[in-house]
């Protein structure tokens, strides 16, 4: 069996979210804790600690969207499916996260480009792949080859409402994308906005869940290393009461 990191590591000072989402982690070394140890223990002292050491102990401040993470239907509308009440993270079927996954290569497409159906049926056509229920598409774009970046935000195409919709039509439950967002760029939406007020077109590949309820990875990488099919995507995420989203570490597996 061999094992294909999906995940991005979760990291500070990085372009990886808008301004004021970044998360922030602040690291406590050894020399730095002993005191937290010693409250545990009275009458110990520091030099009776292994060379005088606490332990190392990180402290976060971040959402539940900074690093690589599955979003909930919740994230995307309070409905899904027409009118239910829209399932939160806690509630994802985990049979819906371990599925075998699909690639679709869309790294030729320019930056804000809105993916359609068509253009799924046309790369579904060129890797020789019939879509089943529950398999996990991810999708490759520009944005993989950014992350960190200055761009990062702005880089890659997204996915349509239509394109979503006929994937999830299909069976498909979770997708994927190496970008910020499943939907394209907001700095390409505000100019399409600019230019035509429909409000149709906001977080257009997102609200498709409220037609089929369905769950999506953001922030993946290495999808550039992925065949288009031959292999089984696990992305169970951290189980957070009512959350939008949970923190995966997503992983692709070959049985080789």
């Amino acid at each position: 069996m061999r094992i294909l990191d999906l995940s991005v590591p979760l990291e500070a000072g990085i372009a990886s979210d808008p301004p004021g989402y970044e998360p922030k982690i602040t690291y406590l070394g050894h020399k730095d804790t002993p005191a937290q140890v010693l409250q545990f223990f009275p009458g110990m002292t520091a030099d009776q600690l292994p060379g005088g050491e606490g332990w190392a102990i990180e402290m976060l401040q971040m959402q539940t969207h900074n690093g690589t993470h599955l979003d909930a239907p919740y994230h995307h509308h309070s409905t899904m499916n027409g009118g239910e009440r829209a399932i939160t993270i806690d509630e994802v079927p985990l049979e819906w996260c371990f599925q075998p996954g699909v690639k679709l290569d869309f790294r030729h497409l320019p930056d804000g480009h809105v993916v359609t159906p068509e253009e799924v049926e046309a790369e579904l056509a060129r890797i020789g792949h019939t879509l089943s229920p529950l398999e996990i598409v991810v999708v490759n774009t520009a944005a993989g080859k950014a992350y960190g970046q200055p761009d990062y935000l702005n880089r890659g195409c997204g996915m349509g409402r239509a394109a979503t919709l006929w994937l999830l039509e299909r069976g498909v439950r979770v997708t994927g994308t190496d970008g910020w967002s499943w939907d394209a760029p907001f700095f390409y939406t505000r100019q399409r906005w600019a230019e035509n007020p429909d409000p149709a077109i906001v977080w257009e590949g997102h609200r498709a869940s409220i037609d089929i309820g369905y769950c999506h990875l953001e922030k993946l990488t290495n999808l550039d290393q992925l065949p288009a099919t031959g292999f089984r995507i696990s992305c169970f995420p951290f189980k957070i009461k009512a959350a939008s989203a949970g923190f995966v570490r997503a992983v692709a597996i070959f049985d080789d």
